[in-house]
């Protein structure tokens, strides 16, 4: 997962509320447990109508989405966040998010920013043509005219994102303390690496006469 410190560019100023996961990607894309290539299915109903947002030449490429109320309802499917991220969308604010999307998100580097309705208001204002940053560093979303918009995120998700750590990258951070635990039972403990062996050899043998 990349680092993510600072969000900026422009910000596709769409605001629409309970925007539920097959909005974001269609069911007939879950097929595929890739995380690429989602992109081009994202938003694909919102697409197939005529002057979208999303295929305006103006915000092609925006690493910010701004949306509505309850984004990311519905379905828990992991491949939603998987389908921004492959768009290219690093941060996402709104007034409020579903639980399990803004912890996919966290999970696939997208910073989900909770600001009020008036804040995003201004934010969908600002963005038909100027950039957004969401900075992690300083906690606040700012635009070219000064607005200064705080939010709160956990430090420890907040932590993870900077440092570019989902669970794998936490787990292998560990790594040294992992082994040295290992060593420690292997030694105090000789029966379970004995019991782990012999289990070990069963299984290997399952099934033969």
């Amino acid at each position: 997962m990349q680092p993510v410190t600072v969000v900026t560019g422009t910000a596709y100023p769409w605001g629409a509320k309970n925007v539920d996961t097959d909005v974001i990607i269609p069911a007939h894309w879950l097929k595929t447990i890739s995380r690429t290539g989602l992109g081009r299915g994202a938003f694909e109903t919102v697409r197939a109508q005529p002057d979208n947002i999303f295929d305006d030449p103006r915000y092609a490429g925006s690493p910010v989405l701004i949306a509505g109320d309850n984004f990311g309802c519905g379905s828990s499917r992991e491949h939603a966040a998987w389908a921004l991220a492959d768009m290219g969308v690093r941060a996402v604010i709104a007034p409020s998010f579903s639980d399990i999307f803004s912890g996919n998100a966290f999970k696939n580097g997208i910073v989900p920013v909770v600001l009020p309705q008036d804040a995003v208001d201004r934010l969908v204002e600002v963005a038909k043509d100027q950039p957004v940053t969401v900075d992690l560093e300083t906690m606040t979303v700012t635009t070219p005219f000064q607005d200064r918009f705080p939010f709160d995120l956990d430090p420890f998700r907040r932590q993870c994102l900077m440092e570019g750590l989902d669970e794998i990258g936490l787990t292998l951070a560990r790594d040294t303390a992992i082994s040295k635990f290992e060593g420690a039972m292997a030694e105090h403990r000789p029966w379970i690496e004995e019991r782990r062996g012999y289990e070990g050899v069963a299984v290997e043998g399952a099934g033969r006469t």
